[in-house]
């Protein structure tokens, strides 16, 4: 019997071969296809992209990665309930993408001491993978607002030209 260790290295190994067949979408030297317009973005709290964790059937899955929530619910046989990336969802999970880790302790936004080559393999998949394959559907509010709970005026939407965070408040 497989042992914890053995079976976070075999599910980081699945993300990873998952995730490789996804950057097939765009090819080397060519920029990824924007994703399919969806609905229009907007702010998600944490407790509010919790409710979009792949539980319900007849919910959409959402996920966040570098505080952009992307719609999943087309991979729900990755993302949903007892699929093998389930654990992504509900929740901005940067740290986990990073890291290619399923681990608890990954599944953040933080990305406080990852490495050079970790933050690299983030900005690849995050533009490689989600934004070529998912539509956008908001962003998480530590993205957009200060600790203070004012605006952040340095926040910039990912392809979102139509989204204006005044709207929000």
């Amino acid at each position: 019997m497989a042992g914890p260790a053995s079976r976070r290295r075999l599910a980081a190994l699945a993300l990873v071969l998952a995730l490789a067949a996804g950057l097939r979408a765009a090819g080397p030297g060519q920029t990824p296809r924007p994703a399919e317009r969806g609905p229009p973005v907007r702010l998600f709290t944490e407790e509010e992209l919790a409710r979009y964790g792949g539980d319900e059937e007849d919910q959409p899955i959402y996920m966040a990665v570098k505080g952009v929530v992307f719609d999943v619910t087309s991979g729900k046989e990755f993302y949903g309930r007892g699929a093998p990336y389930n654990a992504l969802t509900g929740k901005d999970s940067t740290r986990g993408v990073a890291k290619m880790s399923l681990d608890p302790a990954d599944l953040t936004h933080d990305t406080t001491g990852l490495t050079a080559e970790e933050l690299q393999s983030l900005d690849d998949v995050f533009t490689r993978v989600y934004k070529a394959k998912y539509p956008i559907v908001g962003y998480t509010a530590r993205r957009i607002l200060n600790e203070d709970g004012s605006p952040n005026l340095d926040f910039k939407p990912e392809d979102q030209p139509h989204f204006d965070i005044k709207d929000e408040f």
